[in-house]
């Protein structure tokens, strides 16, 4: 094909072997859509094509990926919005002969296992290094790691208790991303053999809030992190252990996180033995 059809938000350029969607950086264009940029999806990662009446006289264009083609669509989990799909092209209603032809035309390349989930990931993962603030913490990813950093004005006692996080994708089995609506959105790591604790309490997940966790922030990090996950899931498994400080730290850091301690310590929050235990940890990682 090689052909360009032009739509609300996003432009789709029509290639031998994939679509390349490239989206509005536009004050109207979702915020997730911006975000992502542009994105290649292979033929081979669709199972097919729709084009129905969309609203105020609008057609909508949209590819369906493959189960399992796209780690951002499964990380997802089916929680997105129709206006943040990056698979929907809304069009103008003339447009709608012009789309059918289109549709058509990828229809036409379908592969022939189009109706079966994807064995791996054919759409590529956001890239590292990536990172975002959460309600309790920031998160960061470098694309071998995973590491959480509490902020002791958000974080649970237990989460501070445990002190800051690092995982390694080796340590993986995956990742759950709940959508931060309300009060109840996350982001969870799930170590292998792991067991998960509420998300407010469990030091493997950073909880979003108002403001934090965002959308177009938190979903592309998830999906890099399944994928790395995936990707290295046939590397020999080693022990779910959180690392704890592996680099060392500005010691200005260091006096600032004691501070924190001491004022949890004096609020009752902690023990006088988890006060001093914590205190030499940090004083350790000078």
């Amino acid at each position: 094909m090689g052909d360009v059809l032009a739509g609300i938000h996003a432009t789709w350029e029509f290639e031998t072997d994939s679509v390349l969607i490239r989206f509005e950086r536009g004050i109207r264009t979702p915020r997730l859509l911006q975000s992502l940029r542009e994105r290649r999806v292979p033929h081979a990662a669709l199972s097919s094509v729709t084009l129905t009446p969309g609203k105020r006289g609008t057609v909508v264009l949209r590819a369906v990926p493959r189960p399992g083609a796209d780690p951002l669509i499964e990380a997802a989990a089916g929680q997105l919005k129709d206006g943040c799909d990056p698979y929907r092209l809304v069009l103008p209603g003339d447009r709608g002969t012009l789309a059918e032809y289109y549709a058509d035309e990828l229809r036409a390349r379908l592969g022939p296992d189009a109706a079966e989930p994807a064995d791996r990931f054919l759409v590529t993962a956001p890239e590292p290094p990536l990172h975002f603030k959460a309600y309790d913490g920031r998160a960061g990813f470098d694309g071998q790691r995973v590491s959480f950093r509490w902020f002791w004005t958000g974080a649970s006692s237990a989460k501070w208790k445990a002190g800051d996080q690092t995982f390694a994708v080796t340590e993986l089995s995956g990742v759950e991303w709940r959508l931060p609506e309300g009060l109840d959105g996350y982001l969870r790591l799930l170590p292998r053999g792991g067991e998960p604790l509420r998300a407010d309490q469990d030091p493997a997940a950073v909880v979003f809030s108002l403001g934090y966790g965002a959308v177009h922030e938190s979903l592309p990090f998830a999906a890099a992190v399944l994928e790395s996950v995936r990707r290295n899931h046939s590397a020999v498994p080693v022990p779910a252990t959180v690392l704890v400080g592996a680099a060392r730290r500005d010691p200005a850091d260091i006096a600032e996180r004691i501070r924190h301690l001491g004022e949890l310590h004096r609020a009752g929050l902690v023990t006088d033995d988890e006060f001093s235990a914590k205190k030499a940890q940090l004083l350790a990682e000078l």
